[in-house]
């Protein structure tokens, strides 16, 4: 009986970790690099700049890093730095996404770069919000709810915590198992 409990729990426990595999390696990513490398923001206009960004607190990067891409220039970034800025070319497709490759150390790894649909025409205007103030509070932890409401919260409560004590609780000889 207690050989079938640990075959259960060890089955259990063998498919969770299955489940939890990063996406990384169950998509069959060779993009895994040992340095964190981004680009912000993630999503640009035409002629806009962005921040490429190396994480060198991992320890998986110790030289300069070369940033290239289709849509700007190859972007150096120094030993003793964590980022550059590059600035998006015009000529750019809208809608289009760009891979920008960060290496370093002999270890190359990409990220997508998604260049805006529309080039804006003249200044944003500003959003203009009504002058109500704020609605914040509403009077205590109890507003809202009508006694019913607790009620049923209350007894589906207990209900949850009853029934988990009955099926948790070591069955007996005269419960015919």
């Amino acid at each position: 009986m207690r050989a079938i409990r640990v075959a259960s729990a060890a089955l259990l426990g063998v498919t969770a970790l299955t489940f939890s595999a990063p996406a990384a390696v169950a998509k069959g990513d060779n993009n895994i690099t040992p340095f964190g490398f981004s680009v912000l923001p993630s999503t640009i206009a035409a002629g806009g700049q962005v921040t490429l960004q190396v994480d060198r607190n991992s320890g998986g990067c110790k030289g300069k890093v070369t940033v290239t891409s289709a849509v700007f220039d190859t972007t150096r970034i120094p030993s003793g730095s964590s980022q550059a800025t590059a600035v998006v070319d015009w000529d750019v497709k809208p809608g289009a996404v760009y891979q920008v490759t960060f290496t370093c150390d002999g270890v190359s790894g990409s990220t997508g770069l998604t260049i805006a649909g529309g080039r804006p025409v003249g200044p944003t205007p500003v959003p203009v919000y009504p002058g109500r103030g704020v609605h914040a509070g509403e009077g205590g932890s109890l507003a809202g709810f009508d006694l019913k409401e607790l009620g049923m919260g209350a007894a589906l409560i207990m209900g949850s915590i009853g029934a988990a004590y009955h099926f948790s609780r070591r069955r007996t000889g005269d419960d015919g198992a």
